[in-house]
């Protein structure tokens, strides 16, 4: 009966996250200042939905907060 879910619950999305993310994420943590607005521009830049682009932010940010605690 559950082998029929999809990938990521019953919300049918998966919880990887794209290449077109991961990319979007690892430009915008390097990005100093940050575009504004942000969210057009990731979506403009690497063809993102605005979820997508809202989950990169998200990943920019724990990108950034890794390499200060990290070095």
């Amino acid at each position: 009966m559950t082998d029929n879910l999809p990938i990521g619950g019953t919300t049918g999305h998966s919880h990887e996250h794209s290449e077109s993310v991961v990319e979007a994420a690892q430009w915008l943590a390097e990005q100093n200042p940050a575009p504004q607005p942000i969210i057009p521009e990731l979506r403009r830049r690497f063809d993102l939905s605005a979820l997508e682009a809202t989950e990169a932010c998200a990943m920019a940010q724990r990108f950034r907060t890794y390499r200060v605690a990290h070095g």
